[in-house]
């Protein structure tokens, strides 16, 4: 497997890339999947389209500060280069956190219920990364160590692991899970971000220790430490949900 390159086409000698390209349909299979869903919810549509872009900008922004943040030592000698975001260098945890907590600044503003706004989005949101890993491939970036395996990725003539791959399949199995809960009325609100925090997590965990480009913090790779602490927190809180869900309807 051999990525044919990262440039898709030109228009007026800007060369648009694949990487762009599948960032875009994913967040638009996003909302289009999710505003279809708000039928099964008491989010409105408008509210939706509001809600979604706001994360997406701030999902943006946040991808690029936590990049820039633990690869500090590339850009402080180079500023400016800080916002040529079209050169790469955008972490989905960065995006995932920051867009989450706009989404809930929005949500608590507007007066919605965030729990049941996240768990109307976040399917689509794992079928977005499972589109957007794709990118990995065109720029053949974010690929793992050697390997032998008959599906491995072929950089400059090495074969590696296409963990770029692993986690996409692993995302889009997570969206026909949380697809499936969602129809079937899930618990309680806040269930399905819950279980995607895990789920997601557990997988990041394992297949960031293939990857030879990860970001470190005290020589640890960030991306498994936050992993960690994500899946924890979800953790708590889906059974302290559950806990109360159980509670409630014993009651009654």
């Amino acid at each position: 497997m051999k990525s044919p390159g990262a440039i898709a086409f030109s228009i007026l000698g800007i060369d648009v890339k694949y990487y762009g390209i599948l960032i875009a349909i994913g967040m638009a299979t996003c909302i289009i999947i999710s505003l279809r869903r708000t039928t099964h919810t008491a989010i409105a549509k408008d509210k939706l389209l509001d809600g979604s872009i706001i994360a997406i900008i701030a999902g943006i922004i946040g991808a690029r500060l936590y990049y820039v943040i633990f690869s500090f030592e590339v850009y402080k000698d180079n500023i400016g280069e800080i916002f040529h975001i079209r050169n790469g260098g955008l972490a989905i945890h960065g995006g995932l956190i920051l867009g989450t907590l706009a989404l809930f600044a929005y949500c608590k503003k507007k007066n919605i219920n965030f729990l049941e706004f996240a768990d109307l989005v976040i399917p689509g949101v794992a079928l977005a990364q499972s589109i957007g890993r794709w990118g990995n491939f065109f720029n053949e970036e974010a690929y793992g160590s050697r390997t032998n395996l008959p599906f491995a990725l072929n950089i400059h003539g090495e074969m590696v692991h296409p963990t770029f791959l692993y986690e996409s399949i692993w995302c889009l199995l997570i969206f026909i899970v949380l697809s499936y809960m969602f129809y079937r009325k899930h618990s309680f609100n806040g269930q399905l971000l819950f279980l995607y925090g895990m789920l997601y997590s557990a997988e990041r965990f394992f297949v960031e220790g293939l990857r030879t480009d990860s970001l470190y913090f005290m020589g640890i790779r960030q991306a498994q430490l936050i992993s960690v602490v994500i899946f924890l927190i979800c953790a708590l809180l889906y059974y302290s949900k559950r806990k109360k869900y159980i509670k409630n309807n014993l009651k009654t």
